[in-house]
This record gives C-alpha cells, structure tokens and sequence, in this order.
C-alpha cells in the first residue's frame, strides 16, 4: 500500500531581495507562477495534497493571485506562520525550521518541502515520492543540486553546502553571500567553491517524527538566540538529528538547472526556461 505524501511549500518569505510578492510573480503570459508548476510536478510524482505556509497579511493576496487556482488541482491547506512570537520590532519570521514546525497540526504523513520560488525540475520529485512511500521514521532524504547550477547572476544567493558519506548526508553548512562564481567570506576569509559542489535548496523529504525534534530544538532557540536576528533553519535541525543519531538523510543528486526568483532580474531567465519546457509538451493541460 503506497502511504500518503504531502508538498509543503514554504511561502511566508518577505521577498525584501525582489522587491514584492515573488511566491504569486506570473512567469507565463496566462499568469501561472513557478508553484503551478512546481505543484504540478509533485502531483504528476504521486504527492497528494499541497500545504502552503504563508504570513496572515499575505494570505488573502496569496489565494486569488496562485492559491485558489492550485486547489482546483490538487488537496489545499494552509498554515499561517506564527509571528506574535517575534520581539517587538522584528517583523521577519523566524525562518525556516519555525515555518515546518507550525505545520505540526496540519501534516500527519511523509511530506516534502519545498520554497515557493524555486523551480526543481520533475525529476526530483520522482526520487523524493520514491523515497518517502518506503521510509520509516528518522529516514529522510534531501535532494542536492550542483552549486553551478544555482547561483545567479543578478546577486548573490545563500545555500546550504553539504558534505557527504556514501550517498548519505553527513554535515550541511548554511553560506551566505555566494557570488556567481562560487565566492563567499567565510570567517574573514574568501573561500570558492567548485561548480559541482552539492547544495541544497531546502527540498527535504521528512517524517512526521520531524515535529518533535523541532519542537525540543525551537525550545533551545528561544532560550539561546538573538532573537532580533537570528533564524530557525530546518538544516539546523536535521544536522542536530543526524549528529545524536536520530535521523539519517538519504542525498539525492541532481543535475538539473535550478531556477529561481531571488531578484526581479531572475524573472526572465525563469520565464525563458520553462517557456521552452511547455514548448516541449512538458507541461500539457496545465
């Protein structure tokens, strides 16, 4: 019996880098965004229902711009990010790792996440359904792009750099400030990366055991963090698990372009490129 998968789409994001709402930003002159394609994939894989994560000031502008369209094709629910736990004066959400822990009421089964702006590629959601209707609790996998095909040109991206153990993940270490040729600073120091370094762009495929290793990490967050800037990262998280052996992470490689809206100025190499994959018949009745 295949078990129940759900997508998790994580879109409460602030999109300061974009400028706007860059979950909803159409890619295709009919007004699709990159989630009607992103939704469609996982559908096409076997995922069942969609779960979006949105801000409450957003939710309204979020269901008739993409939401509304999207349920018409597949099971819809929403969770609204929890921001009365932020300090006065911070209005960014605690980021990631807060974001899946306020779904702890919503999802009950294997699940993928996923950030609303980027494009994946079908293929990784193929692996990933794979993977989640066998695992058992503590089995995870994630899918690891090639950092060469993730960077932009426009400015530069953050991505989770991993390290890796005969196909399994063994450490991940969020950098910031990667320029298009794989510079970043480290500690005061310039350090590059090859092209074909494994990263992750937040496509994790989890089980519900996932909940309760938040909810203890959460709790050491709020004691111990600068809790005007510091964020909650899944990575985080799952390193903590893998590190007291409660959690292995099965690494898919994929070769795959990536594609993404950080700045307005990715807009249209995202547009070119899934222009020519409906072109292509990928996309049929969608």
């Amino acid at each position: 019996m295949i078990k129940k998968t759900t997508l998790v789409v994580m879109a409460a994001g602030m999109g300061s880098r974009f400028g706007g709402l860059k979950q909803a930003e159409p890619i295709t002159e009919d007004g699709k965004a990159i989630l009607d394609f992103t939704v469609y994939d996982a559908k096409k894989a076997g995922f069942n229902k969609a779960v979006f994560i949105l801000r409450e000031d957003m939710q309204e502008d979020f269901k008739q711009l993409v939401g509304n369209r999207i349920a018409k094709t597949i099971e819809t629910e929403y969770v609204l990010q929890d921001t009365s736990v932020l300090p006065a004066g911070r209005s960014k959400p605690f980021g990631t790792g807060h974001a899946i822990y306020c779904c702890k009421d919503a999802v009950k089964e294997p699940f993928a996440i996923v950030n609303a702006d980027d494009y994946y590629g079908s293929n990784a959601f193929y692996e990933m359904h794979e993977h989640l209707t066998k695992a058992q609790a503590g089995e995870y996998a994630m899918t690891a792009y090639l950092l060469g095909n993730t960077v932009s040109k426009n400015g530069t991206i953050s991505r989770g750099v991993c390290e890796t153990e005969n196909g399994y993940l063994k450490k991940i270490t969020e950098v910031t400030k990667i320029d298009a040729n794989g510079k970043a600073a480290i500690d005061g120091q310039t350090v590059t990366f090859p092209a074909d370094t494994p990263v992750s762009m937040n496509l994790w495929g989890l089980m519900p055991d996932i909940f309760e290793l938040l909810e203890t990490e959460y709790k050491k967050f709020l004691q111990t963090a600068n809790l005007m800037k510091d964020e909650f990262f899944i990575p985080s998280v799952i390193s903590r698990a893998i590190e007291t052996d409660k959690a292995s992470v099965r690494v898919y490689q994929n070769a795959d372009k990536w594609y993404g809206i950080t700045y307005r100025e990715d807009l249209q190499e995202v547009k070119d490129a899934i222009g020519g994959y409906i072109r292509d018949g990928l996309y049929e009745n969608l």
